[in-house]
């Protein structure tokens, strides 16, 4: 538990610019916090105490905001990032050095019985009120845009935005654990304006032409 807790706290550390020193982060992070809580609560449920593990979480759900099933399997280094209003379900599963920010949603859809949640690689982020539902897998070094809505499977190296969300290939390469650039992401919704936009100047360019046939072939009868 203590070995979990220092790769906790050092996760936090390599990827929170805010973060000054071990004691702030241990004493005034509620992601970590949750996570403390959860390890424990783990704990009880494997051993199959599960009304005990859920009291812990729900506990630690009133003083963080941040709702972690006791159920859930989390790995190594998450890194929850500010943590108000996370859900993680029952049989979600989440790899090493994850990160997730507030808002985001490991759930289900309600159709599913038995694995309802979906399984994070290694190194994923899922950025600020994502939802990520069903019982599938997000690969290894995927970025989830914030706001996007995933319900499907995700492939490795990829990036996916938008609701539903759709997916941007980003190449074979690994990406860094430390890279946290939301700011480049494409904006679906303000692509989809800009083709609209397109297509009523094409329209437009269109009625254009056809008044002046008209205005022609009232003058010339042609």
């Amino acid at each position: 538990m203590f070995r979990q807790l220092k790769e906790d706290i050092a996760s936090v550390k390599e990827r929170d610019p805010a973060a000054r020193s071990s004691f702030e982060i241990w004493l005034t992070y509620s992601g970590l916090h949750a996570i403390r809580s959860y390890r424990v609560a783990h704990w009880f449920y494997k051993k199959k105490l599960f009304t005990i593990a859920r009291i812990i979480s729900q506990t630690s759900r009133f003083f963080t905001g941040i709702e972690i099933h006791p159920g859930a399997t989390i790995g190594k280094g998450l890194f929850i990032d500010h943590g108000m209003g996370v859900v993680i379900g029952e049989t979600a599963e989440i790899g090493d050095n994850c990160l997730i920010y507030q808002g985001v949603t490991l759930g289900g859809t309600g159709k599913d019985k038995g694995k309802r949640h979906p399984t994070l690689g290694n190194n994923v982020m899922v950025g600020a009120g994502a939802k990520v539902l069903g019982p599938f897998k997000v690969g290894d070094n995927v970025k989830i845009a914030a706001n996007a809505v995933v319900l499907a499977e995700v492939p490795p190296d990829s990036t996916a935005v938008g609701i539903p969300a759709r997916i941007i290939k980003r190449g074979s390469a690994k990406l860094p654990t430390q890279d946290l650039d939301q700011i480049h992401i494409p904006d679906p919704v303000a692509q989809e304006i800009n083709r609209l936009e397109r297509h009523i100047e094409e329209l437009e360019s269109e009625l254009c032409e056809c008044e002046k046939r008209n205005a022609k072939y009232k003058r010339t009868g042609e």
